[in-house]
């Protein structure tokens, strides 16, 4: 019976403590995944911020070739209308 009983005291000793190391394990991978999620969620806006940035920068262009590329006489109505456009676009950032 001695050696059973040692058994029983290794294993009362071993599992709980092999328990606990799991657990920690585990947690550590679920946050690991996490964290990893979050990294991807960011790339993925920054990704997509200079796209916008970019639309912006293009409607502007666009505005001021019309500007420049129009004969008419309203061209001072024109310009502020800009401004006020970058001023809101501005204020929205």
């Amino acid at each position: 019976m001695g050696i059973f009983a040692f058994v029983l005291i290794a294993a009362a000793i071993v599992l709980p403590f092999a328990y606990l190391v799991n657990k920690r394990v585990q947690e550590h991978a679920e946050r690991k995944l996490e964290l990893e999620a979050r990294i991807e969620e960011a790339k993925a806006q920054q990704a997509a911020l200079p796209n916008e940035t970019q639309q912006h920068l293009e409607d502007r262009m666009r505005v001021l070739e019309r500007i420049v590329t129009d004969p008419s006489t309203d061209l001072s109505r024109q310009i502020e209308n800009l401004r006020e456009l970058s001023n809101e676009g501005e204020a929205a950032r």
